[in-house]
């Protein structure tokens, strides 16, 4: 399994795809910058996704980034969990 979809945490909700993306690219190359909005106001918040092109560049992005300022916030990066299935559905559930 590749391991270069990183984590990041703490962002401000200034913070812009670009300005994401530009601190991560010093680490090498990004592939995609997710920012994730609140449905409901349209706001960030305040974490998103980054993929870069491969397993060193990820790493060497943890090493550089977790931890340091953008935006007036310290970042929390770290490899991103696969997401987990809830197993989908809505119908009915019986409650013994």
């Amino acid at each position: 399994m590749s391991q270069n979809k990183l984590y990041v945490g703490n962002l401000s909700w200034n913070s812009t795809e670009d300005d994401v993306n530009d601190a991560f690219s010093a680490f090498g190359n990004v592939t995609s910058v997710n920012l994730i909005m609140d449905r409901e106001t349209g706001r960030p918040r305040g974490f998103g996704f980054v993929e870069m092109s491969s397993d060193s560049e990820a790493q060497a992005a943890i090493e550089g980034l977790d931890g340091r300022d953008l935006d007036g916030r310290n970042l929390k990066v770290n490899l991103a969990k696969p997401r987990e299935s809830h197993g989908g559905g809505g119908g009915r559930r019986d409650r013994w």
